[in-house]
């Protein structure tokens, strides 16, 4: 736990795709990654060939999706986004860099981030949140780990989901990590845990982050940490109107064989889940039926190139390994609308300030979306109206969003 932050506390959410039993069969298999459309390449200016980004390229069907991600809707009394839906996920507590988790986690602690390995990223452009040395915040527990059980512990907490790992099944993992013939871990699979045990435990961890590891100990598991892949990393900007919670988190991607068996909200952060598809997510958006925060509706709309659950885990499995990009949103306001600058954007100040205020200015936000103008921003109308620029090509492999024309996108064919 990082208590040096100055504006900042640290969080970790994770974005749970879970495989409709209906649609997912055994025997689909992925598509090579440098096949899914979208996919730009890392070469700045080049984009993959064979598969170009469509420009205005329409949502795709939610019959065309054989999985669905958790969303959980945050209490109206919520002192941070009320009302909104979100990612399971939640503030890092010390416990989660315990050293007791060394003794949970003996069978992997000799082993590179207990068996996660490391990212190609150079150290010194890893964004901050995992970059720090842990050690010298006093926790032997590595930041990739302790985040990870964070998460796990989060999305428990608030949505009753429980990623673990059953004691005797912990020579599984260790034949997944050392499988060095090139093979891809499976899509997870939650472990069935006694619907007594889990709301016992469930009531437990809410009152004390601490007694998830009692519970890992008495269980006899530990938190499926290999389970997640690294996505990304967003940091709240300075609000618009006062002072407002801020939090640093790390973005997570698992992805389950089937939907677990029991979800339910915890009836105080949360007051409801709910499973669907990304296109889906985006229309309600739309239809203003639910609201989404920025971070949420730009991730979905990646998603939105994966119609198959199988596609998305190999691409996030071997994506993950390139490492991730910081993203500060900087507000530009122009009247009643504004833009969320994001790195790489033309615009997007090189040296800024992490307090910085939202800039007001009298231009007109479509004076810099000219031909060769290097974008990427989010610009919005109102609460409910979104519209997505990007002309830049993703960093770390990761991929483009795509959104429909109702959300009017203004995506570059140039790139």
């Amino acid at each position: 736990m990082n208590t040096a932050l100055r504006h900042w506390k640290e969080a970790a959410t994770v974005i749970l795709a879970a495989g409709r039993k209906h649609k997912l069969t055994g025997d689909t298999l992925p598509r090579r990654v440098d096949t899914i459309p979208g996919r730009v390449d890392t070469i700045p200016g080049r984009v993959d060939k064979a598969n170009p980004v469509k420009p205005d390229s329409n949502l795709p069907d939610k019959s065309d999706f054989d999985y669905d991600v958790l969303l959980l809707k945050r209490s109206g009394t919520s002192g941070f986004m009320p009302n909104a839906y979100v990612f399971p996920g939640g503030v890092v507590e010390a416990s989660d860099f315990s050293s007791e988790w060394m003794d949970v986690f003996k069978t992997f602690r000799h082993l590179p981030n207990f068996g996660l390995g490391f990212v190609k990223q150079p150290r010194e452009t890893r964004p901050p949140i995992f970059a720090t040395d842990r050690v010298m915040l006093g926790s032997p527990i590595p930041g990739d780990v302790g985040f990870r059980i964070c998460a796990v512990r989060e999305t428990f907490e608030e949505s009753g989901v429980l990623l673990l790992v059953p004691k005797d099944q912990e020579m599984n993992v260790m034949d997944s990590i050392e499988d060095k013939t090139g093979g891809q871990p499976g899509l997870t699979r939650t472990t069935e845990i006694c619907k007594d045990d889990l709301a016992k435990w469930r009531v437990l961890v809410n009152e004390n982050p601490s007694n998830f590891i009692k519970m890992c100990r008495e269980l006899e598991c530990l938190p499926n940490i290999w389970a997640l892949r690294e996505w990304g990393n967003w940091l709240t900007p300075k609000g618009l109107h006062g002072k407002q919670r801020r939090y640093d988190t790390a973005f997570y991607m698992c992805c389950l064989q089937e939907k677990p068996p029991h979800t339910f909200q915890d009836e105080q952060e949360i007051v409801h889940a709910k499973w669907t598809t990304p296109p889906e997510v985006l229309q309600s958006y739309r239809d203003r039926d639910l609201w989404i925060a920025p971070p949420q509706f730009y991730d979905l709309s990646r998603l939105c190139r994966f119609p198959f659950l199988l596609d998305l885990h190999s691409f996030s499995t071997l994506r993950a390994a390139e490492g991730c990009e910081r993203w500060l949103p900087v507000r530009m306001v122009s009247g009643k609308n504004f833009v969320a600058l994001l790195p790489g954007d033309e615009l997007y100040p090189e040296e800024r300030s992490d307090q910085m205020n939202p800039v007001n200015t009298n231009q007109r936000l479509d004076k810099h979306l000219d031909e060769g103008s290097a974008l990427h921003r989010l610009v919005l109308a109102d609460s409910y109206s979104v519209d997505i620029h990007v002309t830049i090509p993703p960093k770390y492999r990761h991929m483009l969003p795509v959104t429909g024309p109702s959300l009017k996108p203004k995506y570059s064919s140039h790139l």
